[in-house]
């Protein structure tokens, strides 16, 4: 039933089905992060917020929704309402178009008035941004402007300043430039949307007209998908990993039948064209922080040969599982994400064969399984379907499958040791634990907002919020960077500890984040941060700390975390939810297997 949300939409089903499938949406995820969205309005948003609110339930996202009365948008911002300033909205998204710009060039205007017009018309939104800046302090997403649905001047309309879409290109050029030099400042692309869709049919009149809306009906299913990607992206709702199958996924034809000769792959023959061109966009993933994968049933060694062939664009090397056998599909899934220590749910699976994607979708609930249907449109489905949405990149990102590769070599060596302390002491490796400083403030928000299954608090934090703790007296905030012989892991490991009481001096730490990238598990990290955290509270004369666990359906693994350093238990509630304190005098240092610089 869910099938509606993927590309290519069901707007029918969304749109005249909503009630039906958020219940259904709410059963399947009974405990979803609740997130309130303040959507600013040039025009009618009670369906878009209809929409938006399921496209986020189906990423795990329950959302409430203030609404601009329509079409004060602008006043809202600028001068605020009771409602708006008691909602404390954790997004704000203003819905504007064309129609909301107050001003258009003619042929009578000067280039000089034009110029002035174009400066007042961007003055009008950099004004609204910095006010909401100010007063809320989280990410804000704008349209950008779609194009009108008439060119006066017919194709000159795009390049002669009296032109309405060359003034409009050049008022988005603007916000692209403020969104460059604004962190939390997110566009969402309507002039790419509506081309998309078809310029004539989203700028329907009639919509506007009769119900005011800034596109046609059908068409705010797709606006709606487009602004949940980016919320769900800001809270570590992407996939991370694209798992492949090879025989007409990869290339046209079956590797073990028909021969590497025989494999459709380049530019030889149109067909070859078609899937070296996905392969090059799935190549491309890799710079935007994706890992890739293969699951196919063929033999390894015939799978090898498709993957360098001469023609093909990726290499065995570009993967970092290669799963290439003759057992189920979804028991090779299964096996890549335990060996990457990633939830079922950070894969998209692509398969051109629709009986193995229907034994994955329902053998592994939580994968991404579009519906590939042609060559030539893999990559369209991809794409369209949002799974991977950059609204951060990090020095990680770019070489995630560097990384990957590195975390491979280790446990080749980790098979070759029988005890081991000795398999971690021939690592060399080399912890670095310190504040949060300015160079590192990214990541670590970037790192809150993605690790789930090693995440004690499930605190998200913007970079305004880890440069507020960094700057606070109060906490003890710390980073921690990992290296070996292998590779640089980068920023992997944080937490936070907020001292009560008036005085620096004394009194107790309660942890407010402590979180850690799995794929630096059972390393001795998390015992290099606590040694480091509970020598700093000493420092101060802190005399208890105080941990805290707040179960997800993800984060079972941390339960008794504190439990192996010596907390006691103090607290547990109905919901699972546990306070643990320590005596900082009576901790015995872990001492793990790495050098640590502090």
């Amino acid at each position: 039933p869910m099938d509606c949300f993927h590309y290519p939409l069901d707007t029918e089903t969304l749109l005249r089905k909503k009630r039906k499938l958020r219940r259904e949406l709410l059963a399947q995820n009974p405990h979803p992060l609740h997130k309130k969205i303040a959507i600013l309005g040039g025009s009618t948003t009670n369906e878009v917020a209809d929409q938006l609110g399921l496209f986020l339930l189906q990423y795990g996202i329950e959302a409430e929704f203030y609404q601009s009365e329509y079409a004060q948008y602008w006043q809202d911002a600028m001068f605020g309402t009771p409602e708006l300033d008691d909602f404390h909205p954790d997004v704000i998204y203003i819905h504007t178009n064309w129609r909301n710009l107050t001003a258009l060039p003619t042929t009578a205007d000067s280039e000089a008035d034009i110029d002035a017009m174009l400066d007042a018309q961007y003055a009008h939104f950099e004004t609204m941004w910095q006010a909401l800046e100010q007063k809320f302090a989280c990410p804000v997403i704008q349209n950008n402007f779609d194009r009108p649905n008439y060119r006066l001047m017919g194709n000159r309309d795009i390049w002669d300043p009296h032109g309405r879409s060359n003034f409009i290109s050049r008022l988005n050029q603007k916000f692209y430039a403020y969104a460059a030099s604004h962190e939390h400042f997110y566009i969402n692309d309507i002039d790419y949307l509506s081309a998309d869709y078809g310029l004539t049919a989203w700028g329907d009149a009639f919509f506007w007209h009769m119900y005011k809306y800034a596109m046609c009906l059908d068409a705010i299913p797709s606006l709606a998908n487009s602004v949940a990607n980016i919320i769900k992206s800001l809270y570590g709702r992407n996939k991370k990993a694209l798992v492949l199958d090879l025989d007409n996924t990869l290339w046209g034809g079956i590797v073990g039948d028909d021969g590497v000769d025989g494999l459709a792959i380049g530019p030889e023959v149109p067909e070859g064209q078609v899937y070296a061109e996905f392969q090059s966009y799935c190549k491309a993933l890799k710079s935007i922080g994706v890992i890739l994968a293969v699951d196919s049933k063929n033999d390894e060694a015939n799978a090898l040969a498709g993957l360098n062939h001469p023609d093909g664009v990726l290499r065995p090397d570009d993967f970092v599982a290669i799963k290439a056998n003759w057992e189920p599909k979804d028991l090779n899934l299964k096996a890549i994400a335990s060996e990457l220590n990633l939830g079922a749910d950070s894969f998209v699976f692509a398969d051109d064969n629709p009986a193995e994607r229907a034994i994955v979708a329902a053998q592994v609930p939580g994968v991404a399984v579009p519906a590939l249907d042609g060559a030539e449109n893999y990559i369209k489905t991809l794409d369209h379907g949002g799974y991977f949405e950059v609204t951060a990149l990090s020095k990680e990102d770019l070489k995630k499958t560097e990384l990957y590769h590195q975390n491979a070599e280790r446990a080749k060596a980790q098979a070759a040791f029988t005890d081991y302390g000795q398999y971690l002491d021939s690592l060399e490796m080399t912890a670095t634990v310190k504040g949060f400083e300015p160079l590192y403030i990214q990541r670590i928000a970037q790192l809150t907002n993605k690790s789930n299954q090693f995440n004690l608090t499930t605190l998200r934090c913007s970079e305004d919020d880890i440069r507020a703790m960094a700057e606070n007296a109060a906490y003890i905030s710390l980073c921690g960077k990992l290296v070996d012989k292998f590779g640089d892991n980068g920023i992997v490991t944080v937490t936070a500890g907020e001292q009560e009481g008036e005085t620096l001096q004394g009194g107790a730490l309660h942890i407010r984040l402590w979180l850690m990238s799995c794929r630096v598990l059972k390393r001795g990290m998390e015992d290099a941060m606590m040694d480091t955290l509970v020598a700093e509270a000493a420092a101060r004369g802190i005399k208890t700390i105080v941990g805290y666990y707040y179960p997800t359906a993800k984060n079972a693994m941390v339960r008794e975390f504190y439990a192996q350093f010596g907390f006691a238990k103090t607290a547990e509630d109905a919901d699972g939810n546990t306070t643990w304190t320590l005596d900082a005098a009576a901790y015995a240092p872990k001492h793990p297997h790495m050098k640590i610089e502090r």
